[in-house]
């Protein structure tokens, strides 16, 4: 691979596509997101919201705290806060501008405002209609497939944008099928890293600070402190408890900015500040982190690449598998070690299920995080995983490949009924 070579580019343009900053947990963002948008294309304040959603926005959005609402969770409160105080031209930093003048309007309107919430139709994972109303007039916008991706604009009868048949828009966007691991690992190693190293100096900055506010402060279930304060400090829980810390803080409401990885900030978290730590106690220089954190944020971008960005399986498990990797060239390993840790990991960790996010995210992180650094050290003591075995198949691309199908196929049955059970089971 050359630096004029176009894979050397398509993975430059799959970092900075994918490595983002978002404030808040990125499904009720993406809500927030699109009914700043409706009430843009509106011009006023609605006194009527319709909110259309598949599934997996709804379980993603039901229990997590949205940012600047006091604590407010769920649906309706993103929906609100997108309407009286969102920036629709911010994207996934919607959010990040709120003032408490702002926050006091908003209580004020979710006490008159009606607001109707359905599951969407369409057979879509991402899939948020926001219709808003006022008196004789109404807007509508839809986004699809993307977190930010705004596919239909309507007002009052009158189209504005309709591009609700494709899946991305849609020129520009890289082509993931080109990501293998070994050429990941290539990359890493040839990359100049002037090409990246902004994007990568804000995750380091961004997920760093959240991650030690939510060690700092009281948020959820504590999981970060709890590893701490029950196993110590040796380098293996703190990389644990530093990811699982961050996710503490964001999905409970915290209003810091974190850098995503496949759409998701407890991703983009756990890929990131896992290896962060692991360079810190072996005293890695600047420039081995950022190849480790290009190996961990491109091998979570490819696992996820099959199964999609919302699926019933824990993104954090490709996010641990992607940490286990950059941790596992920052410890000296080389491709067949990288490759090695990934199936470990996969094989470890594959059954755990997304149930939406909220405080209990954490802790599946610390889970994932472990088992990718055990998929390593499995590996330093001649053990592993072989073809054949579960859904491990011979060679690293295949048995990701597995994994694609079981969380994009395989699971799509488990995820009508985790749904059921979030929204009609008492």
């Amino acid at each position: 691979m050359q630096r004029n070579d176009t894979l050397y580019q398509t993975y430059i343009d799959i970092l900075k596509q994918e490595l983002v900053p978002a404030m808040g947990c990125t499904e009720p963002i993406a809500l927030a997101y699109c009914a700043a948008k409706a009430r843009a294309i509106l011009g006023r304040l609605p006194q009527k919201v319709l909110i259309e959603a598949s599934g997996n926005i709804i379980k993603n959005v039901k229990s997590v705290i949205v940012p600047n609402t006091n604590g407010e969770k769920g649906i309706e409160a993103a929906a609100g806060i997108g309407i009286t105080a969102g920036n629709a031209d911010a994207g996934l930093e919607v959010l990040s501008q709120v003032t408490e003048e702002q926050k006091a309007e908003f209580k004020e309107y979710m006490k008159t405002a009606k607001f109707q919430v359905k599951q969407a139709e369409r057979d879509l994972l991402l899939d948020i209609r926001v219709s808003v109303y006022s008196q004789d007039s109404y807007a509508v916008v839809r986004i699809i497939h993307s977190h930010t991706n705004i596919a239909y604009i309507e007002k009052d009868g009158n189209i504005l944008l309709n591009q609700e048949i494709q899946k991305q828009a849609e020129s520009d966007t890289p082509d993931y099928s080109l990501l293998t691991v070994q050429e990941i690992y290539h990359f890493a190693q040839i990359a100049d890293i002037a090409d990246v190293k902004s994007v990568l100096d804000r995750q380091i900055a961004y997920n760093t600070a959240i991650s030690e506010e939510g060690l700092k402060n009281n948020y959820g279930a504590n999981i970060g402190s709890v590893l701490i304060e029950t196993y110590g400090t040796d380098v293996r829980n703190r990389a644990k408890a530093k990811a699982a810390a961050g996710s503490d803080a964001r999905m409970n409401g915290c209003e810091l900015p974190v850098v995503i990885n496949s759409g998701s900030g407890n991703q983009g978290m756990t890929v990131s500040l896992p290896v962060i730590e692991y360079a810190r106690e072996l005293k890695a220089d600047q420039d081995h982190l950022y190849r480790a954190l290009i190996i961990s944020n491109l091998t979570a971008i490819h696992q996820k690449t099959g199964i999609g960005k919302l699926s019933a399986y824990c993104g954090a498990v490709s996010a641990g598998a992607g940490a286990g990797a950059g941790i596992a060239y920052l410890r000296g390993g080389g491709y067949e070690e990288i490759a090695h840790t990934i199936v470990n990991t996969l094989a470890i960790t594959s059954g755990i299920i997304c149930d939406g996010a909220k405080a209990s995210c954490a802790a599946k992180i610390a889970t994932a995080v472990d088992a990718g650094i055990f998929g390593y050290d499995m590996y330093l003591k001649g053990q592993q995983f072989y073809g054949g075995e579960g859904v491990v198949s011979a060679g690293v691309e295949n048995t990701i490949k597995n994994i694609g199908r079981l969380g994009k196929d395989g699971m799509k049955g488990t995820d009508k009924e985790i749904l059921y059970i979030m929204t009609c089971v008492d």
